[in-house]
């Protein structure tokens, strides 16, 4: 009977402290994560039959060595909870503490506490204390999201394959977000790179698909669509490359032809200053290796802290480029994070470089002028806007070097200082290339005669004229001079 009597005198011990000093207990409700710039609630909730002391609310900084206190209610001065004085009453009450926070910002992410006093009911010169914890979790939706080619600008291949490497860049979201490769609308099926870590490798995975199985599950375009482009250039390019060696002996056939070429274009204003010879030579001789239609794709993803707390991923897709069947593929970035309510996506074209357009400034070029010739654009599909990659532009002179000398000059912009009448009739080259294809278009440079330098060398001439028949009289006078002081 000891122990029954024992545990009975416990319960009955511990009920009358219960009911002598009284009781508290404090929660606070649980909060989802709040997006920046959202208005969130803290509610603490406690439970007590005592007589309220005060609310004090704390958030927690320095990594918990340090607190700042929010919010503070003091029952001494609320005479609201004077009904409460009543001692003989015992009656259970619950109270709430709401502190409100107006725009969230990432400087609110953290630890808060709601610390409650109550009297003790034995003496109001005792209070019990208890207090609850909740982390306020704010999100950020990301700011950016672009797609770029790694290792660009970068030359078209046709002796060997290439990798292709598409890098998606994603800034200033919080938690990082989970990212994933679109093909023309489709789910890529990636695998993880060997230098993805186990933990990066579930980064690639996307609600709903299935295990990968090392194969893509898009099936680019059939074995129908290369039938129009395994064409055989080889005549071509030969007939085009003799057509160029003619255009580069253009106006060098005879002594007087360059003469002749200025006279023609000075008679007639209404003749072209520049001759834009269309497209010449395009790459459509692929690479002779057997190439897969169903790539396998590989994934890697990383992420790297910013200073402002935000996280920035880079989500890079590798596989072998075939430019017969990646030629106007749709490849599309998607981004989903918990602050965002739809995925936020980045899209771009792989596109071959076709059709250069070219303009030169100045339309009519003098003697002496500075000429910029610009690649203004090229010749696009309907499904594309740009061509991507970027090109790689090298520009040559048609028979011979640059006016500088150099064999080659490499920019989107060719610019020839003070032209020289010699230059009149060249042709200039400008290949434009990417890892897709490669192209060449040509245009033809007409000088014309400068009157300002024509007439400022007219004046020299005549000045020097002047003074070579006022020379003869004067000598003259001298000679005549120095004959008369030697007969005195």
């Amino acid at each position: 009977m000891s122990g029954p009597l024992a545990l009975c005198c416990l319960l009955l011990s511990a009920l009358s402290l219960r009911l002598t000093s009284g009781y508290l207990t404090v929660s606070i409700e649980p909060l989802p994560p709040v997006v920046i710039g959202d208005t969130v609630t803290l509610k603490c909730n406690f439970h007590t039959d005592g007589n309220l002391r005060e609310i004090v609310w704390f958030r927690v900084t320095e990594g918990g060595s340090a607190k700042q206190k929010i919010f503070t209610y003091d029952a001494m001065y609320n005479t609201s909870y004077s009904h409460m004085e009543d001692k003989h009453r015992r009656e259970d009450l619950v109270y709430q503490s709401s502190v409100r926070l107006p725009e969230v910002q990432m400087e609110d992410d953290g630890l808060y506490e709601c610390h409650v006093g109550i009297y003790d009911r034995s003496s109001r010169d005792k209070v019990i204390l208890s207090s609850g914890s909740i982390v306020l979790t704010v999100i950020v939706p990301p700011k950016s999201i672009s797609v770029v080619a790694a290792n660009s600008p970068a030359p078209f291949s046709r002796y060997e394959a290439q990798n292709f490497t598409l890098v998606c860049i994603v800034t200033g979201a919080k938690p990082a977000p989970m990212v994933y490769f679109k093909r023309d609308g489709e789910l890529i099926d990636v695998v993880p790179s060997a230098q993805t870590p186990a933990s990066e490798e579930d980064q690639s995975k996307v609600p709903g698909q299935e295990k990968s199985r090392g194969r893509s599950q898009v099936r680019p375009r059939g074995s129908q669509a290369l039938t129009s482009r395994d064409l055989d250039d080889t005549k071509l390019q030969k007939s085009l490359l003799e057509q160029e060696g003619k255009l580069a002996r253009l106006g060098q056939d005879g002594p007087e032809g360059p003469q002749q070429g200025q006279e023609q274009v000075s008679e007639s204003d209404s003749e072209p200053t520049t001759e834009v010879i269309p497209e010449t030579v395009v790459s459509r001789e692929f690479p002779r290796w057997v190439q897969s239609s169903d790539p396998l794709y590989y994934f890697q993803h990383q992420q790297q802290a910013s200073g402002d707390g935000t996280m920035e991923v880079r989500a890079m897709l590798t596989w072998s480029l075939n430019p017969q069947l990646d030629n106007e593929a749709l490849f599309s970035c998607e981004v989903n994070h918990p602050a965002l309510s739809m995925p936020m996506q980045a899209e771009v074209t792989l596109t071959a470089p076709r059709g250069p357009k070219l303009s030169m400034s100045p339309s009519k070029a003098k003697v002496g002028d500075t000429v910029r010739i610009t690649v203004q654009g090229f010749q696009l599909g309907p499904s594309a806007s740009e061509v991507f990659p970027e090109p790689i532009y090298t520009w040559t002179k048609v028979g011979g070097p640059l006016l500088d000398g150099r064999e080659e000059h490499n920019g989107r912009e060719l610019i020839l200082e003070r032209v020289p009448a010699e230059l009149n009739g060249s042709m200039f080259r400008c290949t434009a290339q990417n890892p897709l294809g490669s192209t060449d278009t040509h245009t033809r440079l007409i000088v014309f005669d400068n009157p300002r330098l024509k007439k400022g060398k007219e004046h020299f001439n005549a000045i020097d004229s002047g003074a070579t028949h006022l020379w003869f009289p004067f000598t003259s006078m001298l000679l005549l001079l120095s004959f008369t002081c030697k007969l005195t």
